[in-house]
């Protein structure tokens, strides 16, 4: 969903409990604060597993009701795959989700303390920071045959890529150690010279072997191929 930068600094509130969390591969860092920014109690670490995500929940809630908070809201960086696992759970538990710019996450640190170095303490809270100020989007969270779809043009896309390098590979070291195999052949995938390649990959095969068996022995690997 689209809001426009009024819309989302309007959707915090008094009443909101802002959670920031730093995301990494094991291990999050949550913190909460109010409108305001204000910090409530200490920071949370909690890890990328099913106990690890109710631990968040509860930790949440215990805030929210401490403090008076009847809305929760929860924001992170969208940092490669790991963070999808915490916005799923939370979207299915009925929690709002949404992410913010890791740029705006890099160029915010020194806000607090004139220090741009990596903290993941001070990175939960430069994200809530910046969830308060209304600089977040809501992540689109495909599901079903959807979010099939996007993950099979997602393999796609990897594979197709994968099959490039490769071929690029196959050419540089054709073009390194058998650079006349292409006075010969105009493509190397074609069938005749994949046959060739796999009885001659380099020149020096080809000049040491005896003419009458080599063509018999490719005559005969071309007729069982």
């Amino acid at each position: 969903m689209n809001y426009t930068q009024n819309q989302k600094i309007q959707q915090i509130t008094p009443s909101t409990l802002i959670i920031g969390i730093d995301i990494a591969k094991d291990k999050h860092v949550a913190r909460a604060q109010d409108d305001r920014g204000i910090d409530f109690g200490k920071r949370l670490i909690f890890e990328n597993r099913i106990h690890g995500l109710e631990q968040l929940i509860e930790w949440a809630e215990r805030h929210a009701k401490e403090n008076g908070k009847d809305t929760i809201i929860f924001g992170a960086e969208p940092t490669g795959h790991y963070w999808k696992n915490l916005a799923y759970y939370l979207s299915a538990k009925g929690f709002q989700i949404v992410v913010v710019n890791p740029m705006h996450v890099k160029k915010s640190k020194e806000l607090d303390d004139n220090s741009p170095t990596k903290n993941d303490t001070k990175d939960a809270k430069v994200i809530a920071q910046l969830m308060k100020d209304g600089r977040y989007s809501v992540p689109n969270l495909l599901e079903g045959v959807y979010a099939e779809l996007r993950e099979g043009v997602k393999i796609r896309d990897q594979l197709v890529e994968q099959r490039m390098i490769t071929e690029g590979r196959i050419q540089n070291l054709i073009q390194r150690y058998f650079p006349e195999f292409f006075d010969v052949f105009g493509d190397w995938e074609g069938k005749a010279a994949l046959c060739t390649l796999k009885l001659f990959p380099f020149p020096h095969r080809l000049s040491r072997c005896d003419r009458k068996k080599c063509c018999r022995n490719g005559s005969l690997m071309s007729s069982e191929g």
